[in-house]
């Protein structure tokens, strides 16, 4: 006997009414995500491209989350952004299922490579998306939201909404945390209190009117399709606030070339500026702290992910045909997160960085610990 249905796919194959036309799951972190067409006679009704596929999705059960979520529905959001910003998926809702609109294409992702140029003209699109954010108001969007009010700082007090964002990695990724990965932390000198420079740092930031920001504008979420018109997917992210931390988190997501880096950043504030005066202000310096956040706040998240991705048998018992394969992988997860403590460690003030291979050792010794009996890990 195979392994029992998912509510997802059972739900997709009752939307499309043919389960031979069902594909999936296909590859995504927060959702188990179907990609169907629609019956021709539902299409029709719909008034819709009856050649259009649609994403059905549930939420994956048990996963962490590492970054604020500020509107209940992402679907409900994409549809209040129809009309006011291009390349934003249909939303069509089917025996009460809202379904978001399946872009065929390719990321920027797996066309250009996770890092490197990118085409000017891509760019260009890049920027008008970011043009079309600036101009949406926080007020203009009546949708429900589940973020606390205490976490919504008043229009422009950007001060406020970057202490908001290192409040919620010290709480909700940190301390949440501490007792499962307390000895990963300790282990790369990352313990409570080290974000208060950042903190400090905060209070110097220039005031920007808020707007809406994407909040996870990496190359997967950005997608060509057969016209080359960039699309933009993955709106679950996004929130409410300074217009410059949408830049920080793309510049720090993108992996332009710091040559490329730079002309997007000034273009940025020419455009943002044109789209709303005062978006831009005082860039050029905020820019650096907004970067090193995103920096100190990737440690915080590679730390708990990089052990959930080393998890399994033990590398050095041999007790499995893979023990060679998963030392390699150990050996490749700590080299990455060796590179990202690197790159946090002037933010987060740490004195020294572990090696790789203290890094591994500490890993391996987390997983170890795991496997004992009456672990409280799952």
């Amino acid at each position: 006997m195979g392994e029992p249905m998912s509510a997802a796919r059972r739900r997709a194959i009752a939307l499309s009414r043919d389960e031979n036309r069902v594909e999936g799951p296909i590859e995504g972190h927060h959702h188990e995500t179907y990609v169907i067409p629609l019956p021709p006679e539902v299409a029709g009704a719909l008034g819709v491209d009856g050649t259009v596929r649609w994403k059905c999705r549930e939420p994956k059960p048990g996963l962490l989350w590492f970054d604020r979520r500020c509107f209940a529905s992402e679907e409900r959001l994409i549809g209040e952004l129809r009309g006011r910003v291009g390349g934003v998926p249909e939303i069509v809702e089917v025996e009460g299922v809202p379904l978001q609109r399946f872009v065929e294409g390719v990321t920027l992702g797996a066309r250009y490579g996770r890092e490197g140029w990118l085409p000017w003209e891509v760019v260009g699109q890049l920027l008008r998306l970011f043009g079309e954010l600036v101009a949406i108001r926080p007020a203009d969007l009546d949708l429900e939201r589940n973020c606390r009010p205490a976490d919504r700082p008043r229009d422009g007090d950007t001060a406020g909404f970057l202490r908001g964002l290192i409040r919620f990695v010290e709480t909700r990724v940190y301390l949440d945390n501490e007792s499962e990965y307390g000895d990963l932390f300790e282990a790369l000198g990352v313990k409570d209190g080290s974000l208060r420079r950042l903190r400090e740092g905060a209070e110097g930031l220039r005031k920007r009117p808020f707007c809406l920001l994407h909040g996870d504008l990496h190359r997967e979420n950005l997608v060509l399709d057969a016209h080359r018109t960039l699309w933009t997917i993955d709106w679950e992210l996004a929130i409410a606030g300074d217009p410059l931390y949408d830049l920080a988190t793309h510049l720090h997501l993108a992996g332009y070339p710091d040559r490329q880096a730079v002309v997007v950043a000034r273009n940025w504030a020419h455009r943002v500026e044109r789209a709303r005066p005062g978006a831009s202000r005082g860039w050029r310096q905020d820019l650096r702290l907004l970067l090193a956040f995103k920096e100190a706040q990737s440690v915080f998240t590679d730390i708990i992910r990089t052990a959930l991705t080393v998890r399994g048998p033990d590398p050095d018992t041999g007790s499995d045909t893979g023990s060679g394969a998963e030392r390699a992988r150990l050996a490749e997860a700590a080299g990455r997160l060796h590179r990202v403590v690197l790159r946090g460690a002037g933010p987060l003030g740490l004195g020294s960085v572990p090696e790789p291979w203290q890094i591994a050792d500490a890993l391996q010794a987390w997983c170890k610990r795991r496997s004992q009996p009456g672990s409280s890990a799952t």
